[in-house]
This record gives C-alpha cells, sequence and structure tokens, in this order.
C-alpha cells in the first residue's frame, strides 16, 4: 500500500516539475520576447507535450504471445524464443525494453541479457523479436509473463508493465551412447551373472508337481484336482531375466548432473537391449517407476530425470532400507551414486541376497588415482558380492566394454 502511494507521490511531482518547467519557458519567452525565447519554449513544448502523453498511455493496450521452438530438448542444446507483441493505437514509443521473465534455473548458462532487448518500436502495432537461448541447463523452466518498459525524452516518466504469460520448457538430460551388456561379474567364490535369476514364462506349461505352500492360485490344474482330489500345480518353462532396476542416489553433490546423465544413458542402453528396467529415486518426493519396456516407459522415465534434483535430506542408506520391498523386482540392481560408504555397502548386501546381481556405479569427475579409504571400500564390497565401477566424466561409453574385459 505505501509502495503505492509513493509511486502515486512520483508522478504527481513528476507532472509539476513537467508543467512548471511549460510555464517557466512559456513566461520566459513572454516577458523576454526575441528569437532565442520563443525557439526555447517551442523547442521544450513537443518534448513536454510527449511526456505528458507517454505518461497517459496505457501498456496494458499490448498483448504478448510466446513461441517456443520445441517442448522437448536436451541438456546442452540450444532454443529459439519468439516473442509477438500486438496493440490496438499506434502511439508512438521512442523505446521499449522487453524483458522476458523465466525461471532462475535456465540463468546457469545463459546471461540476462539474452532475455532482455531494447527496440524502437515507433507507430508499429505488430512486434515480433526472436532470442536464442544456448547449452540449456536439464530441467523444468517455467516463463512467467513477458515485462515492458518505456518512458519519455526527458527521462521523467518511466512506465512498467507485466503481461502474463505463462509457458514452461522442459529439458530433458543428455545422454551417452552405450552398448549394454548383462552384467558379469567374477568374485573370490566363481562367476555371478545378472542373467542367474530365473522368472517362469506363465504362458507355457510343461508338466505337473504337487501344490506346494506359496503357488499362485492360477497355476493350480483344476482338471487333475477335480479327477483325483489332489491339489496340483502347473510347472511352466523357465527363462533367464535380464530386468534392472536402477537406483539414483539424489544426496547433494558436485556431480550430480554427470549422474543423471550416466542414468539416462544407462537406461537408454537397457531397453535398447530389450531388457525391461524400472526406476527409483527420492528427494522431497519419490519416484518409483515399476520395471517394464517401450518407448513409452523410456520417456517416462526421461521425463523424471529431467525434474529430478539433488534434495534428498536423508542418507542415501536409510531410503534403501526403506525401499527393501519394492527392490527385489528384477534381476539386477544397478545403483547410481557419487560417494561410496560403509553403511551404503552393508544396506545393499543385505538387500540383495537372493536378488542376482548388485552393481554400484561411482560417478567420478575425472580421471585420477583412488584413494585408499576407496580401494578398502572396494574390497569389502567385493567381499560381500558386490561390484563397484568407477566412472568418470567423458568415458560412460566405455563402461560395459571395461566390465567385459575385467
Amino acid at each position: 500500500m505505501m509502495k503505492k502511494i509513493w509511486h502515486g507521490l512520483q508522478e504527481i511531482s513528476k507532472t509539476l516539475l513537467l508543467v512548471i518547467l511549460l510555464a517557466g519557458t512559456f513566461s520566459f519567452a513572454m516577458f523576454q520576447g526575441g528569437f532565442v525565447s520563443w525557439f526555447l519554449f517551442y523547442s521544450f513544448l513537443p518534448f513536454a507535450l510527449y511526456s505528458l502523453l507517454v505518461m497517459a498511455y496505457p501498456l496494458s493496450d499490448f498483448s504478448v504471445s510466446r513461441e517456443i521452438q520445441s517442448d522437448e530438448l536436451k541438456a546442452g542444446s540450444h532454443v529459439a524464443i519468439t516473442i509477438h507483441l500486438t496493440r490496438k493505437y499506434p502511439f508512438p514509443l521512442f523505446y521499449l525494453v522487453i524483458e522476458d521473465q523465466v525461471s532462475n534455473s535456465i540463468f546457469s548458462s545463459t546471461k540476462i541479457s539474452q532475455v532482455k532487448k531494447m527496440i524502437n518500436p515507433w507507430f508499429r502495432r505488430t512486434i515480433t523479436l526472436q532470442y536464442e537461448i544456448e547449452n540449456l541447463p536439464r530441467g523444468e523452466h517455467i516463463f512467467t509473463g513477458t515485462e515492458l518498459k518505456t518512458g519519455d525524452f526527458l527521462g521523467l516518466f518511466q512506465k512498467t508493465r507485466k503481461l502474463e504469460e505463462q509457458d514452461s520448457m522442459l529439458v530433458y538430460p543428455s545422454f551417452v551412447p552405450m552398448n549394454y551388456q548383462p552384467l558379469n561379474v567374477r568374485f573370490d567364490q566363481g562367476v555371478a551373472s545378472a542373467e542367474v535369476n530365473i522368472q517362469r514364462d506363465s504362458t507355457m506349461a510343461t508338466g505337473l508337481r504337487e501344490y506346494q505352500s506359496g503357488d499362485r492360485v492360477s497355476w493350480i490344474h483344476w482338471k487333475s484336482f477335480a479327477r483325483t482330489n489332489n491339489l496340483m500345480t502347473k510347472e511352466f518353462e523357465e527363462k533367464k531375466s535380464h530386468d534392472v532396476s536402477i537406483l539414483l542416489d539424489r544426496s547433494p553433490t558436485q556431480l550430480f548432473e554427470e549422474m543423471v546423465t550416466f542414468t539416462a544413458s544407462l537406461t537408454r542402453a537397457v531397453l535398447k537391449k530389450g531388457a525391461q528396467a524400472g526406476f527409483i529415486s527420492s528427494g522431497q518426493t519419490t519416484q518409483r517407476i515399476p520395471v517394464r519396456s517401450g518407448e513409452h516407459h523410456q520417456r517416462q522415465i526421461n521425463y523424471e530425470l529431467a525434474k529430478v534434483q539433488p534434495d534428498s535430506r536423508q542418507p542415501f542408506e536409510e531410503f534403501i532400507h526403506q525401499e527393501g520391498t519394492y527392490l527385489v523386482q528384477a534381476a539386477a540392481l544397478l545403483v547410481v551414486t557419487s560417494k561410496l560408504t560403509r553403511e551404503l555397502i552393508e544396506q545393499l548386501y543385505e538387500q540383495g541376497k537372493g536378488n542376482g546381481t548388485v552393481a554400484i556405479f561411482l560417478i567420478k569427475g575425472t580421471i585420477g588415482a583412488v584413494n585408499s579409504d576407496e580401494q578398502q571400500l572396494k574390497a569389502l564390497a567385493t567381499s560381500k558380492g558386490l561390484w563397484v565401477k568407477e566412472c568418470h566424466t567423458g568415458h560412460f561409453a566405455n563402461v560395459f566394454s571395461e566390465v567385459k574385459q575385467a
């Protein structure tokens, strides 16, 4: 309220100042006479009248629309955005500053000058302005409106108005092509593989056996029960499963964007191989995408990866403990993190019993020597049947080729 009153007082004082200047130059011309004094008055008169007209002209006369080149973009790409301004009255505007209002998340890789432009519209009723944003950061970026600023030649009156026009732009994470292979990991005790887990193909029965506690009702062979009065269960053809659950650590870290890129690349590679993949992560919100396959499933995971943030407030191992029953859906559990701890290893060992392969992808920024603590933790993980692979930025594509060579 006080701000509006102060703004009103400023407008009144500026108007009085302009009237006083205009009256002063007129009085000077009347009393002084001569060419110079009247030239001064007539020279000042159009500027004064234009200032008064600018003060009266409503910027609400403008309407705005925004055109985004594409609604689905990838991190690191660029986008062209076009702003269309239209108005009813062709009032001559000396200048017009147009600033597109967008969420601060986009400014990590762009400058504010790219969304703020000054033009000279004069009498134009239709104004089209285009700008580009390069090296887009991953995430959902919200456009809330467009702010217009104009003023007079003397700088006395400056008008500002925000035109509401909301749009959103979702930037998906970038990915690196990977040649995914089901993990074959050597341990001291032998060879463990993600292919070990067995699933039953319930579409093809190969025989009958006696009913056992825990068998599904749909597996019971009712015809034999009617003949013999003994419960018999169908036996099905068994097939190997390559299904995986991918677990993303959302604890705050400077390597989070690299972790998201690796997760997007890993998910894409698994689904492209024909396997099924699920995705789990937790922060302020928890995302659980079940183990499935297909193009629509890929888009669903990419959508979640575009929006995730490093906003988890609980230790990663606590989240794994809470999600224990959900994590055993797939043959292999693939964990993407940037920090290896003893507590994490212990929790993954507990969850991994009878669950096939548990692999930890440890994301590192640049290639460098592994410190002694990490070496000891890797040895501990290996002794418990967990596989740990260091993944360095810029070398994600070689992860599975290096696994095959190991």
